[in-house]
């Protein structure tokens, strides 16, 4: 096995046995097996969009077979370990550790992970059955690299999302939906250049700066997912919202909030 994988795997058992002592090794499935978890979106899409490699796991042998160790190896060499206990229903503790690797080690490995797994369509295995002894070659590594431009969008879709905007209290608070919303420039690298309204707040409510709230665009598509279709819209738009899960380019419409409430 892989140095570094090896190491992974230490680190979730060592970690499962100090902190979940009164769970036996029968009780977690293949006796405890760490799982490469890449059938989601793959290697390529973890490592270049999420920045770690897709997650180890250790699960529980029940009916639920729900998670008992959850390891996000970054590509810092930095792991987050999550440990569950009761059958996997409550998180216990997260253990932030440190691998002593290199950017180049664990670069290896995940072009050797999705050679040999994601490209043999293995999928959430026991990593025992994912050949990783040898080191790829060069090549194998640069076609690995050239795989970033297809994750470019979602690349930039994270980033946005993570970004802030303004927004109104009655959204954040007041629970209303986003009935109007505008994007301009922002000459700010963490501004989205977002603003999001319910659309009836008038100037008087503007005006007051503690009416205009500050948060990440994430969390507003949270509280109405539909923004989702449109938040890559480029700036200089305003859109207006004209249904449930539509809305429209802002060509001087009534906005009859009230329909937007607590839907």
């Amino acid at each position: 096995m892989n140095r570094i994988l090896s190491d992974i795997v230490s680190v979730i058992k060592d970690e499962l046995s100090k902190n979940l002592p009164d769970v036996k090794q029968s009780d977690f499935e293949n006796d405890g097996a760490v799982f490469y978890m890449n059938g989601k979106n793959g290697t390529e899409y973890d490592w270049f969009v999420n920045e770690h490699l897709p997650s180890f796991m250790v699960f529980y042998d029940n009916e639920e077979k729900l998670g008992a160790a959850k390891a996000d190896v970054y590509g810092s060499g930095d792991i987050m370990l999550y440990l569950y206990d009761d059958g996997g229903k409550h998180l216990v503790k997260e253990i932030p550790v440190a691998l002593d690797i290199n950017d180049e080690d664990l670069l290896a490995l995940a072009v050797v992970l999705r050679n040999n797994a994601d490209e043999k369509k293995i999928w959430d295995a026991d990593v025992e059955s994912i050949s990783t002894d040898s080191d790829p070659a060069a090549d194998e590594v640069q076609t690995f690299l050239d795989l970033r431009k297809y994750c470019e969008p979602s690349i930039n879709r994270k980033r946005l999302m993570s970004k802030y905007a303004f927004v109104s209290k009655r959204i954040i608070e007041d629970g209303w939906k986003v009935g109007y919303m505008r994007r301009s420039d922002s000459t700010e690298d963490e501004d989205s250049g977002w603003e999001f309204y319910s659309g009836d707040e008038d100037d008087e409510y503007l005006n007051d700066d503690g009416n205009c709230l500050c948060y990440p665009v994430h969390v507003i598509v949270s509280i109405d997912p539909v923004l989702m279709k449109y938040i890559e819209t480029p700036a200089e738009v305003s859109l207006v919202r004209v249904s449930s899960d539509e809305f429209e380019e802002d060509q001087g419409q009534q906005i009859h909030t009230e329909q937007w409430k607590n839907q």
